[in-house]
Parts: C-alpha cells; sequence; structure tokens
C-alpha cells in the first residue's frame, strides 16, 4: 500500500515539475508530459530493480560512485589544457567512466557481501570455507548426520534456486515426490537449529543459465567453494570445469568396513543367488555377500570365508564360501530322494507277449462262421 502512495507522490512531483519548470519556453504542458514519461520510466526501473539482488545494487552504487570521481579526477587533471571540443570530452569522461563503474560494480556484487567483506579483514587462515548444497544432498538427508558429528567445517550455503526447486517437488501432485520434498525442508530446518553448523541462504541467481546444476557450478566458482552432492553426472560436470565436489556417496563407500580374502565373517542368508546352490546376504551397511552352496542355509546364520571383494560404481560385492557345506544336506535334494521312493517304476511283465497271442487266437475264433457237416455215404450192399 504505502509502495504504491510512494509512486503517486513521484508522479504528481515530476509532472508539477514539469509543468512549472517546462525545459520548453511557453509549453508547459509539454513539460508536465515529459515529466508523466519520466515518472513512467522511473517507476519501470524501480519494477526491474526489484529482481536483483541487494549486494549487486550496492556493487553498482559503489561503482558507479568511483567512476564519477575517476571522471572528476580525469578532467581536472585535462581542464588546463587548450583542446578543442572540450564540452564533449568532459560529457566522454563521465559517461565512459561511469558507466565502467557501474557495470563492473554490478558484475563483481558479490564481494559486496557481509561475509566477503568480513572475510577480507579477517587473517587468510581464518577464511570462510563455504560448501554449497544440492537439491538431492538435502532430499538424502545424510548431510545431517554428519554435520552432527563435527566432520565438516566451514559455512553451509544453501542458494535461494536451490530452495524454489526443494519447494517445487514439495508441491508436486506425486505424493512420492511430494514427501521427499517435504522432508528435504525438515532436514534442511534440522541443519539451522545445530549450533555447531553456520548456515547461509544466499540470493545470488544467474538468470540467463536455466539448468540448476549450472549454477551451482557457477555459484561455487564464484564463492570459491566446494559443491555437496549425490548426483553422480553433476560430480562429473563439477570436476570437468575444476570446481571440486565433496560426494557423499563416494564417503558412505569408503567407511564400508575393509574385508580379505580368507577373512572369517557372519552373516544371515536371506535369498537364493543366481548361480545354482548360491545363497546372497548383506552387511550392516548394505554390502551384497554372494556365498557359495549356501543355498541350504536360507534363513540361518552361518560363518563363511572371503574368497574375493569386487569394486564396482554401485558399491562393493564380497565373494565368500561356506566350508560346512558338505556336512548340511540340500533340503531340495532330500525331498527328490523321498519322492523317487514314494513313485516306484512298474516292473517289466515278462509273459505279456504270451498273453497277447492266446487273446488273438481267440478273438479270431470268434469271428470264424459254423460250416455245414455233409451227411455219412451210404454203405454198399
Amino acid at each position: 500500500m504505502w509502495l504504491s502512495l510512494v509512486r503517486v507522490v513521484v508522479v504528481v512531483v515530476l509532472a508539477h515539475c514539469g509543468y512549472a519548470y517546462t525545459p520548453l519556453a511557453g509549453q508547459p504542458w509539454m513539460g508536465m508530459l515529459l515529466g508523466l514519461v519520466a515518472a513512467a520510466g522511473l517507476i519501470t526501473l524501480e519494477r526491474q530493480l526489484r529482481t536483483v539482488p541487494g549486494h549487486h545494487l550496492v556493487g553498482a552504487l559503489i561503482g558507479g560512485v568511483f567512476g564519477l570521481l575517476a571522471a572528476r579526477l580525469a578532467w581536472g587533471a585535462l581542464s588546463g589544457l587548450a583542446m578543442s571540443g572540450e564540452h564533449f570530452i568532459h560529457v566522454l569522461l563521465v559517461v565512459f567512466l561511469g558507466y565502467m563503474g557501474l557495470v563492473i560494480g554490478a558484475t563483481k556484487g558479490e564481494w559486496f557481501e557481509p561475509a566477503k567483506m568480513i572475510a577480507a579483514f579477517r587473517d587468510s587462515s581464518q577464511a570462510q570455507h563455504y560448501k554449497i548444497l544440492d537439491t538431492s544432498v538435502i532430499i538424502d538427508g545424510r548431510i545431517a548426520d554428519i554435520c552432527e558429528t563435527g566432520f565438516l567445517d566451514g559455512t553451509l550455503v544453501a542458494p535461494q534456486f536451490v530452495l524454489r526447486e526443494l519447494q517445487q517437488v514439495a508441491d508436486s501432485s506425486d505424493s512420492l515426490k511430494r514427501n521427499r520434498g517435504r522432508r528435504g525442508l525438515d532436514v534442511l530446518q534440522k541443519i539451522q537449529k545445530m549450533s555447531n553448523v553456520s548456515v547461509q541462504i544466499v540470493e545470488t541467481d544467474f538468470p540467463d543459465i536455466r539448468e540448476v546444476d549450472l549454477k551451482l557450478i557457477e555459484l561455487a566458482r564464484r564463492m570459491t567453494g566446494k559443491i555437496v552432492t549425490n548426483d553422480f553426472n553433476l560430480n562429473k560436470v563439477a570436476q570437468l570445469r575444476g570446481v571440486p565436489v565433496l560426494n557423499i556417496n563416494e564417503l558412505a563407500n569408503s567407511l564400508k568396513p575393509v574385508v580379505l580374502p580368507g577373512e572369517l565373517m557372519k552373516v544371515f542368508v536371506i535369498k537364493e543367488g543366481k548361480e545354482a546352490g548360491q545363497g546372497v546376504a548383506y552387511l550392516d551397511d548394505g554390502t551384497m555377500v554372494v556365498v557359495d552352496q549356501a543355498r541350504k542355509a536360507l534363513g540361518k546364520t552361518i560363518e563363511v570365508s572371503v574368497t574375493s571383494v569386487l569394486q564396482t560404481t554401485a558399491g562393493k560385492m564380497i565373494f565368500c564360501r561356506w566350508p560346512d557345506a558338505g556336512l548340511v544336506a540340500d533340503p531340495a535334494s532330500r525331498d527328490n530322494r523321498i519322492g523317487d521312493r514314494r513313485d516306484p517304476r512298474p516292473a517289466r511283465d515278462l509273459r505279456a507277449p504270451e498273453r497277447r497271442e492266446t487273446e488273438r487266437r481267440e478273438t479270431m475264433d470268434a469271428a470264424e462262421p459254423d460250416l455245414p457237416v455233409a451227411p455219412p455215404a451210404a454203405k454198399a450192399e
């Protein structure tokens, strides 16, 4: 409300000044029109500057002032010389140096942030170490546990464009994405409440860059910080561009227990493996353990011996053998043997050919018709 009133006052004042002190002699209405045009341009400029971060505005203001001072000093050195076109040279110095100071101050506005200005007067050994958080690492949540242990030093930076993306995920129509976004907001709030962690939300944005990953890389360059992420692709792109990255997944893989071939361990066999006779178990950290000849130990805790360890991009796989596999019978094979005894194979009938031949003869005799019997011959006298 107050902003609208201020705008109305500015329009009225400029219109009145244009009418009363018209630059066009004898045409006060044209002067008032010029005042209205100036007021409209001023309000438009004010609307555009509302989206610019504050430290960029401070940088542009300081740069413009220094540019005008430099123009003043340069003109003071040249004013004693006999030159043609003095007014043109004076205007050129003021416009050129003022414009250069304005642009340089605006582009280097991050150096006018309070944290940067305080760090400039501190000892270099106590300089801030910025850790810029990605959306994926906030949603993951393990960053909060790492912060509680005190392994991360320096200041955690949450950019405004990352918070905007996190809010979009939390407002998604998909229930799974919505829960993930809300979890990320809860994790960030939990980190902010930690007394041993410093969290800073920066307004720096890059309107010319659309991808959030590229914005993170550019922000890390400007702040001379490191990106904390779980994204594999962002990790590779940042390394190619010379930006250091802290990957939580790589940290988790490096903290997994180290096992050597021949070492004994106890595992709980959960399911069958892909190969015949294999059993699959998992360690507490999620590492897959493949045990040879352990299918017969499903649902049991057994002691196995490590044979080899395979390191992949997804994690570690441990291959083991079960020394007591030969002492335990396979339940599946025992069931098959029981089934064989229960359904014996029928015995061979040795007299079947004779019986079939007898049945064939009886059938032929039954089908043969009765022939008439001839009378006996008369005896000769």
